[in-house]
């Protein structure tokens, strides 16, 4: 009987001691406290600290993610061109030697420090995230350092700006992103990205499986190299007087505190104002009306000028004669309705002898005689904490938009109106109806939905002006011999048709600053072979530029503009860049390689020099012809026509064939693919397959008579050896276009 109990008992404490087993096996490791949480992780949180001239430029948080050294954060934390160090909760700082990968897509960047004993946190899976999931966060907010607090999922994924993010019912302050959300058995499930625009109690975090698909794939940028992204060209701008001046996309940013009085800042243009009576023009948008930002002019040297620009919403015009606000003239201070509170502005200032005039948007909004300060330079202003942004800026003798000749205004309006007739009497059906309220604001109601068709329509008819005029200008760049085509401003081209904004001038001063960095190198006079290597070493060691990480069919890869903002692209884009740069610099035997699957450049060490295949998209691997071909397509040899080099026309084309196929998914591929379908035809009218394509979407969109001309056309040009029978299909699509 005692055995048997003592069977029993030892039977029972075996299959509670395996049901336990297997509960902690499923349910993982137990809970911790929020306090045991925070003295666990607290070693491996940092600040992350931008250093400016004047001391501290801005805050956030990082996590340790290796012992040797690497430190997770946001990209928006550290910025561009910035110094940046990073402070352990122990007050020990260390100074960022590298940033050794970024993504602006997914707001990450991992930096690098000289350390090679620091604590890293464990990366959970961020896709086992559950909705109500209890989680802690780690972060200086406020500036407050190394504050904890914790919350609950509120949501996962939640599509923010096209990106899933986890959302959290816990508050984020500014100095939090970056930093750890923690499961509560302290893993890492995300980076705190950004508070809620509603809510003091909602935040959003990156989740960190996108961290470690970063880790996996770096694109190291040494700080020397770092530190130049984005800077204003010496040659063409001088700041004075601190804070920080960047350029962007054509676009120069104005950031942090000026050291002059009121956190006063200047920006003053190389290029000086011809004598006499001359202008300066530029657009400007604050980051908040409560911020001042405009022009500087007749400027003797930072402490003397007249200022035109927004402040606190209204305009003010100032005569600066000295350091301080003892010694400034506020000549003029209004509000205007030319202004656009939160918008792009247009400043013009006109400099003569005995007065200044000045317009805003066009309108004429100050003429005050003042004769105090002429000549010197003129450049950019900036007072107070808001940032600013500013571009086309100019300096000339006449600046005003001119006139529309009298017989050129005549032919657009005559086409506008045409453009927006209709066959009904609108305005006198109106008219008959205003004794009736009820029915008069039936027929307002009608008329409203007309107008805002016409607008709609309009727009179209702007955006399809555009995209003829940039399809008139690539056509004209690739009418030129092969050789002189300038293939980086036709990429750009490719670009600006889809967005109005890219700055073509720009973009190509900026490459041009790329080449300048370059051309004395020794290592790019020796030959080919030294000036591929230092090539390769520069765009992929230095330059940080890589093949793109996530989204590879997104329209944004294959965009030359987007590439040099984020360094980050498809195989094309990146062979461009590195083709024109070859060109650019006189590398002999470099060209571009159109291999099935992946474009690449090649290049022999000499005329009679074998092949050798750079996939750029892998930061410059080598590789031979064979291997290329295993890779691609699983033979050990590639037809020959892979390997002659890519005409610069071929190149354009099958980037346009990339942004094509970027939108044949889109529920509006129809609409969305037409404008390329449209250019790759301007560009190779014998290429049938496109034509066959736009007028089915033609027909589809009920465009009969521009599917007619393209079916038209495939009869006409349909060779005498092709089948009866697809012969026979066109004739009959042809009469069903003709019949309907």
């Amino acid at each position: 009987m005692t055995m048997r109990l003592f069977l029993f008992a030892y039977t029972v404490i075996a299959t509670s001691s395996a049901f336990a087993s297997d509960t902690a096996e499923k349910t993982g490791p137990a809970a911790k406290s929020v306090e045991a949480i925070a003295m666990e992780v607290k070693p491996s949180v940092v600040k992350v600290l931008q250093v400016g001239r004047n001391g501290l430029d801005g805050l956030g948080t990082g996590f340790v993610v290796s012992k040797d050294g690497l430190i997770a954060t946001n990209l928006h934390v550290i910025g561009e061109a910035r110094r940046l160090e990073v402070e352990m909760s122990d007050g020990t700082k260390h100074e960022v030697t590298e940033i050794s990968a970024t993504d602006a897509h997914w707001d990450l960047a991992i930096l690098r420090v000289a350390s090679t004993d620091l604590k890293p946190l464990t990366l959970a899976d961020s896709d086992t995230v559950k909705q109500g999931q209890p989680v802690v966060a780690m972060g200086n907010p406020e500036g407050l350092g190394f504050s904890i607090v914790d919350g609950v999922v509120s949501e996962f994924p939640d599509i923010v700006n096209e990106v899933p993010m986890i959302r959290l019912a816990m508050p984020i302050e500014r100095g939090n992103s970056g930093g750890p959300l923690l499961d509560r058995q302290g893993r890492v499930l995300g980076l705190l990205t950004m508070k809620s625009a509603v809510t003091d109690n909602l935040g959003f975090a990156m989740p960190v499986n996108e961290l470690k698909r970063l880790i996996e794939k770096p694109n190291p940028v040494p700080m020397a190299r770092w530190l130049t992204i984005g800077v204003l060209n010496p040659k063409i701008w001088q700041p004075a007087l601190g804070a920080r001046w960047t350029q962007h996309s054509g676009v120069i940013q104005s950031s942090t505190l000026g050291s002059g009085f009121g956190g006063r800042t200047l920006c003053l243009s190389k290029t000086l104002p011809p004598e006499g009576i001359h202008e300066i023009a530029v657009s400007v948008k604050l980051d908040d009306d409560s911020g001042a930002a405009g022009l500087a002019f007749c400027a003797q040297d930072e402490d003397h000028y007249y200022g035109f620009y927004p402040s606190n919403g209204k305009l003010r015009f100032t005569r600066f004669e000295g350091p301080d606000v003892y010694s400034w003239t506020v000549l003029s201070e209004f509000a205007s309705e030319a202004y656009r509170p939160g918008q792009w502005n247009h400043l013009r200032v006109r400099v003569e002898p005995d007065k200044i005039t000045a317009w805003v948007n066009a309108k004429r909004v100050l003429v005050h005689e003042d004769s105090t300060l002429r000549g010197g330079s003129a450049g950019l202003c900036r007072f107070r904490a808001p940032g600013a942004e500013y571009r086309g800026f100019r300096i000339g003798a006449d600046l005003a938009e001119k006139p529309v000749p009298e017989a050129l205004a005549g032919v657009i309006e005559k086409a506008l109106s045409e453009f927006a007739a209709k066959p009904d009497t609108r305005q006198a059906t109106l008219g008959k109806l205003l004794d009736d309220p009820a029915v008069a604001r039936r027929v307002m109601t009608e008329r409203r939905r007309e107008l805002e068709r016409q607008t709609a329509a309009l727009k179209d008819l702007e955006k399809d002006l555009h995209r003829r005029s940039i399809t008139r200008d690539l056509l004209t760049e690739l009418a030129k011999p092969d050789d002189k085509i300038d293939l980086l401003r036709a990429s750009l081209l490719l670009a600006r048709h889809d967005n109005a904004e890219v700055d073509v001038t720009q973009y190509l001063q900026q490459f041009s600053r790329m080449v300048d960095e370059l051309k004395s190198d020794p290592e790019i006079a020796k030959g080919t072979a030294a000036a591929v290597k230092r090539l390769n070493h520069y765009l992929f060691e230095e330059g940080g530029f890589h093949g793109s990480r996530h989204d590879y069919e997104s329209k944004a890869n294959s965009y030359i503009s987007e590439l040099l903002d984020d360094r980050e692209g498809l195989p094309i884009t990146l062979s461009v860049l590195y083709l024109e740069l070859a060109s650019r610099l006189h590398i002999k035997q470099v060209y571009g390689v159109p291999l099935p699957g992946r474009f690449m450049v090649g290049y022999k060490d000499g005329p009679e020099g074998e092949l050798t295949l750079l996939d750029v998209f892998n930061r410059g691997k080598k590789l031979t012809v064979e291997q290329a071909a295993m890779q691609l397509t699983d033979r050990d040899e590639l037809d020959a026509e892979y390997l002659k080099p890519a005409s610069k026309r071929s190149i354009i084309l099958r980037m346009l064939r990339n942004l094509m196929s970027s939108t044949m998914d889109q529920e509006s591929a129809a609409k969305e693919t037409l404008p390329y379908l449209d250019l790759v035809v301007a560009v190779e009218p014998e290429s049938s397959v496109e034509r066959l394509t736009r007028a089915q979407m033609n027909q589809r969109l009920g465009d009969k008579a521009s599917a007619r001309v393209d079916v038209q056309w495939l009869i006409e040009h349909f060779p005498e050896s092709g089948p009866d029978e697809m012969r026979v299909q066109l004739d009959r699509w042809m009469q069903s276009l003709r019949e309907e």
